[in-house]
């Protein structure tokens, strides 16, 4: 008899905010993995084997078509909004409770899309420089100073809905300080408006992002403000507590520990 099992990532879907997420933590965003290198699942049988037992990753060039099939044909933008309309049903009931109410948004593929730089780059990560679109290479550092990334739609609607609702929009990045007046340019550009901009301290390195994250929440809770919605695309953007609901959009490019 022949036991085999597989298990995906879970990829959308509201969290538990209470210490109950994943603990699987990879590299910061500076130190960027690519997502497309899959594990094949081992399987063990009683009878006879007559090969060598061996465990292969699958074709580089696979894994990207499919990547680029989940996008091109839409699913990508749909698991995006079907995870945005959770969140924001629940700002909706929430806000009727009142309080000082926040909401804390992560950057990269949750309020911008950075998917013309991956594309160029065939998913590759390539910090120095410059971005030549859509052709590639495009360094990191160019891209971003570009200001050109796109709103992710579904998440620009929330925080339009919590700004007309009263509650203050903050963004969590751990983009560095260095970068701020691009970002900045770039969500502006892109329809955003906030209470603040939270970015990562040029000097400041940390196992996690959660590490940097977390505690920045404190502060704003220490501020007396309730946070009723954390949505990122990394679990590192929600892990470590201080929101009432945690939301996590898919992201198929690339983990960010």
């Amino acid at each position: 008899m022949l036991f085999c099992g597989t298990k995906g990532p879970r990829t959308t879907g509201p969290l538990d905010d209470r210490g109950k997420t994943m603990r699987n933590r990879q590299r910061s965003l500076w130190s960027i993995v690519p997502a497309l290198v899959l594990f094949g699942a081992g399987c063990a049988g009683t009878g006879p084997s007559t090969t060598p037992s061996v465990v292969a990753a699958p074709n580089l060039g696979a894994a990207k078509r499919q990547v680029n099939a989940y996008v091109d044909s839409g699913r990508y933008e749909a698991d995006i909004a079907a995870v945005a309309d959770q969140a924001r049903a629940y700002l909706e009931s929430r806000v009727r409770d009142g309080g000082k109410l926040a909401i804390v948004l992560d950057v990269d593929e949750t309020a911008l899309s950075n998917l013309p730089s991956l594309r160029a780059n065939d998913y590759g990560f390539i910090i120095p420089g410059p971005c030549d679109l859509p052709s590639g290479p495009c360094g990191l550092g160019a891209w971003i100073r570009m200001a050109q990334a796109d709103a992710i739609k579904p998440v620009l609607a929330l925080a339009r809905l919590a700004r007309e609702r009263g509650v203050a929009v903050f963004f969590l990045t751990g983009r560095p300080e260095r970068a701020r007046a691009p970002t900045e340019r770039n969500l502006r550009t892109a329809g955003y408006e906030w209470t603040a901009l939270i970015l990562k301290p040029d000097a400041l390195t940390t196992k996690s992002a959660a590490d940097f994250k977390a505690p920045e929440r404190k502060k704003l809770v220490d501020q007396g403000y309730t946070i009723i919605v954390n949505i990122g695309d990394q679990m590192s953007d929600l892990e470590g507590g201080f929101a009432e609901r945690t939301y996590k959009l898919p992201n198929p490019f690339y983990f960010v520990p």
